[in-house]
């Protein structure tokens, strides 16, 4: 198989340093890579799935991912093109660190290394920074990285500006101390994977690392991927539920679906191009789209939150709830309009819920047969809500009609 061709077929390839030597060591020897991850934040988005899938997916044809967890690299802040980070403190970069670390072991398992830059940085003193690393960079070097021209009329302090030498450093430890041969990393990235191999060359001469990134993901419309109405899609589902995930990939227009298929999921070649041509014979079924948002899922999720996912879109489309798992009734809670009992009074809670814009108008709906709970019609106005049967002790629709509802919790 000639992996390299695959990950060019998937979209994975956009700069390389040395285009012969990556696909001889991916083709023909079995290597290992490394993706890093600073921990600006508590979780992983959606947008760092093109990197896990990549790991995922080589990881798969016999090569072993190392994951760098940036514990050091975070406390100083890759440049951003806009403004200056804030600084984290020491132990909340830490702390993320090791958040990022289990989501990240949560999703690759088996044969993959981990490790935090933290354990090296911090053990270099400011004197042998700047004379073992820092003489091997030039800032005229320095000021024509992309990042850093981008940041020059704006302003850019020195601990970020220091940020590319930090990252080339653990390039060169896992280099001469993992035998790791290549980085991955998106476009945004190359000027550090440059950076990184232009010291391995000045500190050991010839050498066979490689730097390889991908392009950045971006909607056919030219928006950023993995950005919904309410803001990021995280990984963590106390952040991001399985459900919304869910909804996010079903969603996706039809101009997006082939790359999402190709970056996103382990799905091979011959599979992709089957589910895209039996998609365009029937495009308005969406079954492109239904095979990514599982995949999606199960990949970040495992399968039983994907069952819930696709229980809880199947009861929002047909407006039946009967059967629903505990799982099930605890997404809807962030997906229609919940209604806490405090022991209201049925007209207080048909109003409560929305149903109805009045008392007048709830007596009205009930004595003419439009309002259920959990199935069961209700005319009687003094019904006494409390008594109603709930699923799992906890829960009960309350509908009017067909369509409209809402979540009681008890």
């Amino acid at each position: 198989m000639d992996l390299f061709k695959q990950l060019e077929y998937r979209g994975m390839v956009k700069d390389v340093s040395d285009l012969e030597l990556a696909k001889q060591l991916l083709n023909e020897q079995k290597i290992k890579f490394y993706v890093g991850y600073d921990p600006t934040g508590e979780s992983l988005t959606v947008g760092h799935l093109v990197q896990i899938v990549r790991m995922l997916y080589l990881q798969k044809h016999g090569h072993t991912p190392v994951v760098l967890i940036g514990g050091g690299t975070g406390l100083i802040g890759d440049p951003r093109e806009t403004s200056e980070r804030s600084l984290l403190t020491l132990e909340k970069s830490l702390e993320n660190a090791q958040k990022i670390e289990n989501q990240i072991k949560g999703l690759i398992k088996g044969n993959v290394e981990f490790v935090n830059n933290y354990e090296w940085l911090s053990k270099i003193d400011l004197i042998s920074f700047l004379r073992d690393y820092g003489k091997h960079f030039s800032v005229s070097y320095m000021l024509h990285k992309d990042t850093v021209q981008k940041r020059l009329e704006s302003g850019i302090s020195y601990t970020e500006f220091s940020y590319m030498i930090l990252q080339s450093i653990d390039w060169l430890n896992l280099y001469q101390n993992r035998d790791v041969k290549i980085q991955f990393g998106g476009s945004d990235q190359w000027g550090n994977l440059t950076s990184g191999l232009e010291l391995i060359r000045r500190v050991l001469g010839k050498n066979d690392a490689v730097g390889l990134s991908s392009p950045l993901l971006l909607k056919a419309d030219g928006t950023k991927f993995g950005k919904s109405e309410s803001g990021a899609l995280w990984l963590d589902k106390e952040l991001t539920s399985p459900y919304e995930l869910y909804q996010y990939f079903l969603n996706s227009s039809d101009t997006d679906i082939e790359q999402f298929l190709k970056l996103l999921t382990l799905i091979e070649q011959d599979e992709i191009e089957a589910i895209l041509e039996t998609h365009r014979e029937k495009p308005e079924l969406r079954h492109a789209q239904k095979v990514l948002a599982k995949a999606v899922v199960e990949l970040v999720h495992g399968k039983e939150e994907l069952e819930t996912a696709l229980q809880v879109t199947d009861a929002l489309f047909s407006g039946e709830f009967d059967g629903l798992t505990k799982s099930a009734y605890k997404t809807l809670e962030s997906v229609i309009d919940v209604v806490r009992f405090n022991g209201e009074s049925l007209i207080e809670l048909v109003v409560k819920s929305k149903l109805a814009s009045s008392n007048r108008e709830a007596r009205e709906f009930i004595s003419n047969g439009a309002i259920s709970i959990q199935g069961e019609k209700i005319t009687d106005s003094m019904y006494n809500v409390g008594e109603t049967s709930k699923a799992f002790d906890t829960y009960a629709i309350i509908r009017r009609g067909k369509k409209k509802y809402a979540l009681i919790v008890f």
